[in-house]
């Protein structure tokens, strides 16, 4: 499996069932059941590479206006629920945190705790086991405080400004 059909898997669940959390994640874990083994476990390690590719300071800044707040736990939850929405806003995301402010955004949809727990159970009902986890140290990018958010994000500083300082 490369990238593009990573994508294409995720996108199908995106389009089947949008902002639906629970459904979207079932949906995804039928299409993780219908790949090869082998597939299934390449959709693993793609899965974590994205998380690793979203996980910078940059984005935890703008889940952080978002959110009005933003642990670690929060934050992978949030990174997870960013892939669900399919390439072309993860990218646009990880390019442009502030392009989020442009989003519809539900914060339950947003901050879902839980797709990254489907992948893992689609992966495992199809190949037996998940690849071990490859998890990064350090958010990449430069780190932020509080009082920077609203010059580092204006657009969404602006449109959540009861979350900034």
């Amino acid at each position: 499996m490369d990238e593009s059909h990573f994508w294409e898997v995720v996108q199908r669940a995106h389009d089947a069932e949008g902002t639906d959390m629970d459904r979207k994640g079932q949906v995804l874990k039928d299409e993780i059941s219908k790949l090869s083994k082998g597939d299934a476990l390449d959709f693993a390690d793609l899965f974590d590479a994205m998380m690793a590719k979203a996980y910078s300071f940059a984005l935890w800044g703008a889940a952080y206006v978002i959110h009005g707040g933003c642990g670690d736990d929060t934050f992978q939850d949030f990174r997870a629920s960013l892939i669900s929405r399919g390439r072309a806003a993860f990218e646009r995301a990880v390019s442009d945190p502030d392009s989020l402010a442009d989003e519809e955004i539900d914060e339950d949809a947003w901050f879902y705790e839980g797709y990254q727990y489907d992948v893992t159970e689609g992966v495992k009902a199809n190949a037996g086991s998940r690849p071990m986890r490859r998890i990064a140290d350090r958010p990449s990018g430069l780190d932020w405080n509080e009082p920077d958010l609203r010059a580092l994000y204006p657009k969404l500083a602006t449109r959540f400004p009861h979350h900034v300082v």
